[in-house]
This record gives C-alpha cells, sequence and structure tokens, in this order.
C-alpha cells in the first residue's frame, strides 16, 4: 500500500449534498494517494439563541453530541465501503476565523468544497467559497453533487484554455493517469480562425473543442460539458478567464489550480 503523499480537507457545512462532496473527495484520494480530514464549523447564534449560561452550556453540549453523530453516519459507511480512513473535526466559531485556523494548522494540499445549488446571486458571492478561494493558495476541488466523481471509476476530465495550470500541480500525473482517455480540452477565443493548439500532457491524446467569444459562451460551455459527461474541468488560477462567471455557472466539479 502506498504512503499517503498528499493532504486533503474537505470543508462542509453538512447541507448541501455532504455525501457526494465526500465521494469526490474520496475519489481524488485514491487518485493522489491523500489522506483525508472532513471539517465541519459552525456559527455560536446557529446553537445558542438568547439564553443564560447554564442554558447555553446545555444547548451546546447537545448540538456537539448530535453534531457528531451525523458526522459519524455520514463518514463511517463511506469509510467502510471504499476502504478509506477519514478523519474529522468540527467546531463551533466565527466560520471564517475557524476555517483559517484550520488551514494554517493543516497545510493542505488540496481543500474539497461542496458546490452550492445555483441561486439569483453569483456563487463567488458565497463568502465561504470566496474566503477560501483568497486564503488558499493551492489547488481547490469545488464539488458539484450532480456527476460526482465516484471513487475508484476513472474520471471524465476536460481543461480550459491549455494544460500549464494543470500541470503546475504536483499531482497532475497521478489525476492524468485516473482519466479517461482522450483528453478533453476547451479554449474560449474571440475569433475561431484564431484558436491555437492546445498543450498535451504527456503526449496523452487530445480532442480539442474551440467556442466563439459571444454573452451565451459559458452557458455554451457548461451545455457542451454536461453532453460531454465531463466530472471533472480544470480552471487554471493564473488565467484571466478562470473567474467568477464560470465558478457560479459551470454545472460540473472544479478543479482550480495553484495561484
Amino acid at each position: 500500500m502506498k504512503k499517503n503523499k498528499y493532504k486533503i480537507l474537505v470543508l462542509s457545512d453538512l447541507k448541501n449534498s455532504p455525501s457526494a462532496v465526500l465521494k469526490s473527495a474520496i475519489s481524488l484520494a485514491n487518485m493522489i494517494h491523500g489522506s483525508i480530514e472532513f471539517y465541519h464549523v459552525k456559527k455560536p447564534t446557529d446553537v445558542v439563541e438568547n439564553e443564560n449560561q447554564l442554558s447555553a452550556m446545555r444547548k451546546i453540549n447537545e448540538d456537539y453530541n448530535v453534531t457528531e453523530k451525523r458526522i459519524r453516519e455520514l463518514i463511517i459507511p463511506l469509510s467502510k465501503d471504499y476502504g478509506v480512513n477519514i478523519n474529522y473535526k468540527f467546531s463551533i466559531g466565527n466560520i471564517k476565523s475557524e476555517i483559517s485556523k484550520q488551514i494554517e494548522m493543516m497545510k493542505p494540499d488540496i481543500i474539497v468544497l461542496g458546490k452550492r445549488k445555483s441561486k439569483t446571486f453569483n456563487l463567488i458571492g458565497d463568502s465561504i467559497t470566496n474566503f477560501v478561494l483568497k486564503k488558499h493558495k493551492g489547488g481547490i476541488m469545488i464539488a458539484a453533487a450532480k456527476n460526482a466523481l465516484e471513487p475508484n471509476v476513472e474520471i471524465s476530465l476536460g481543461v480550459l484554455n491549455g494544460v500549464e495550470g494543470l500541470q503546475n500541480m504536483d499531482f497532475a500525473e497521478d489525476i492524468i493517469g485516473y482519466t479517461q482517455k482522450p483528453l478533453k480540452s476547451f479554449k474560449i477565443v474571440n475569433n475561431s480562425n484564431t484558436a491555437e493548439s492546445l498543450g498535451n500532457p504527456s503526449n496523452m491524446k487530445t480532442v480539442e473543442y474551440v467556442f466563439e467569444q459571444g454573452d451565451n459562451v459559458i452557458k455554451n460551455l457548461s451545455n457542451y460539458l454536461a453532453k460531454s459527461n465531463i466530472n471533472l474541468f480544470c480552471l487554471d488560477r493564473g488565467k484571466k478567464n478562470a473567474n467568477e462567471a464560470l465558478i457560479n455557472k459551470l454545472n460540473v466539479s472544479l478543479l482550480v489550480t495553484n495561484d
């Protein structure tokens, strides 16, 4: 059995398809030989509301037991089914502060978040997603519930505008090794006649798709990703087009590369 090389931190509010998110994290751990830590934090006001100190302490203890039971009921079956050890922690406090402490203490190689369901406002406006993208300079997976990654099953990987960003990640070759062939590369250009060839990792056979810039380009790209059954789409954080609109509107699990 190979020794775990990378640390994966799963951040969950236990509301947005936590089982699918955790399965995607397990799939990632299998690919890159990673260890998983599941972390949940909630605001004190979600536990205690205008109660005296004794009553507040009782309420916190009750919530602690309920939360631990819920996390264990989530983790244990998946851990047994896929033979993966999953550590967990949870806390009560300021959500951003507690997440920041956890990131600084653990120093994860990659963070896994659940992708929130589309709302009228931009997903990037979700303060936690935005905060983690700013706080953590390493890789981030934003896991969607639909067409989620399945442990021990090859992924269908797509990349946007070349593979340079993916190749800058230490575990790029591990992910590519679990990818269905051929790799699918997508490019958004101002004029379809100016499209250039995209990079090809490890001489892997690659199919390229070009989309012309326009008002509906993200919608068209999203639809095509769904039709192509892409279940992990790589965005290079170092490029301008790895922006809020893509993170918001692409209904697929995203792998955002190192900053």
